[in-house]
């Protein structure tokens, strides 16, 4: 029987042992499970994590296998190689497919009836080959997509308006990669359309402006890279967020990672998109109004991540 506090972990590097600790500082799980195929390593996390329970929400964190996370109403996946400097997320499609064919086969053999979520990079791509390895319902597997991404945008604006960024509204779809693509056409701070927001605020080059910061979110993570080895923390906090719609059945909307059925013209692929996310995963994929420039983007963005998955054996 699904139980809706319990959570499982594939991989306990930085990104898996980062996701650990944001879901425990949130409190929503009262069941963790912590896989990797280094035992030791996930014993040592699960150990580090349960000596702070005194001064958070009661928990029980421990390591296991498979067969412990068969009742778990979600598995994180971020087992795979990690990207390396100068290397692109679909670099590493090679390797890390080849991980998902040796782990999802585990989870299936289990009768595991929750959510799969992706996190290893390239997210979308992964995402779909999850989706045709596992055999499980669109709406059952996702990717944390560009939920991440949004995030970035969201800060940039706020920082570039000097407003919360809480009060920004405004999505990165497509690819969680280098093809993304902001939609600045349905962007807005508490409903005041960008633009106007942005001379309120005395910031008339909108066209530079907005190359500016786009460019700043879609490098992020080599940045982040480049100085620090690796990028943990914000995604931790991406997929935590995630998880919280599916625990609470918010119904939130999220740009996660979904498989395409005719949506936006697409199909035969998984693209980050808005989408209405709860207790059972994606229960809605919705078509947002695109400018004719984001249309042909998106698209653009689709085409790079087909011919990728078509070079793909599942």
């Amino acid at each position: 029987m699904l139980n809706p506090r319990k959570v499982a972990i594939v991989g306990c590097g930085f990104v898996g042992s980062s996701i650990a600790f944001s879901l425990m500082q949130k409190g929503i799980y009262s069941e963790l499970v912590l896989i990797d195929a280094n035992a030791e390593k996930a014993e040592g996390e699960a150990l580090d994590l349960s000596h702070g329970l005194p001064y958070t929400a009661a928990m029980d964190i421990y390591a296991g296998d498979y067969k412990d996370a068969a009742d778990a109403s979600l598995i994180i996946i971020t087992a795979g190689a990690n990207q390396k400097p100068g290397e692109t997320r679909l670099d590493l499609i090679g390797k890390n497919v080849a991980i998902l064919k040796s782990i999802i086969p585990q989870i299936t053999a289990t009768d595991f009836e929750g959510i799969l979520m992706i996190v290893s990079n390239p997210v979308d791509v992964l995402t779909y080959a999850a989706w045709r390895i596992s055999g499980y319902p669109a709406q059952r597997v996702i990717g944390s997509g560009t939920v991440l991404d949004t995030a970035r945008l969201k800060y940039h604006l706020g920082r570039h308006l000097d407003v919360d960024s809480r009060s920004v509204h405004a999505v990165i779809i497509g690819e969680h990669g280098d093809s993304e693509l902001a939609v600045w056409s349905g962007a807005n701070v508490s409903g005041i359309e960008l633009n106007h927001f942005c001379e309120i605020r005395g910031h008339f080059q909108h066209e530079e402006s907005m190359r500016r910061i786009y460019e700043s979110v879609r490098d992020s993570a080599y940045e982040i890279i480049r100085r620090k080895g690796a990028t943990y923390y914000g995604i931790a906090m991406a997929v935590a967020r995630i998880a919280e719609c599916i625990v609470k059945d918010e119904h939130a909307v999220l740009p996660v990672s979904v498989i395409l059925d005719g949506e936006y013209g697409l199909s035969g692929l998984a693209l980050s998109i808005p989408s209405v996310v709860g207790k059972n995963g994606v229960e809605t994929v919705l078509e947002i109004p695109l400018s004719e420039k984001e249309d042909q983007e998106l698209h653009s963005s689709a085409e790079q991540l087909k011919n990728v998955i078509q070079q793909v054996e599942f």
